[in-house]
């Protein structure tokens, strides 16, 4: 898994690429938690993102919970069908703000 950082000002868009599963997922986390309080918004680019597990979706909702606390919107967009079949199976389609 590769993750590009691009800021815009304040708003900050992560480009995932690869997988994100039980191995990599840590990795995702890791840059995310790097980057708290430094960030207006957040962007997730899941375009070239494969596959998702159980453990790269609880990186996802324990980042929505952070940022919730402190009212910085999440958003995950470009996502593929595989994926939003996913989402939508776990139900976290419901949840997170996918574009």
């Amino acid at each position: 898994m590769n993750i590009l950082k691009d800021y815009d000002n304040k708003d900050l868009t992560l480009s995932v690429e690869g997988r994100i599963d039980t191995l990599t997922s840590q990795d995702l986390e890791k840059e995310i938690n790097e980057e708290l309080g430094k960030f207006d918004s957040l962007v997730i680019d899941f375009e070239k993102v494969e596959y998702i597990s159980s453990a790269g979706l609880r990186v996802l909702i324990a980042t929505q919970k952070k940022l919730k606390s402190t009212d910085t919107p999440m958003v995950i967009k470009n996502v593929n069908e595989t994926i939003n079949e996913i989402f939508r199976m776990s139900g976290f389609d419901k949840i997170l703000k996918i574009e």
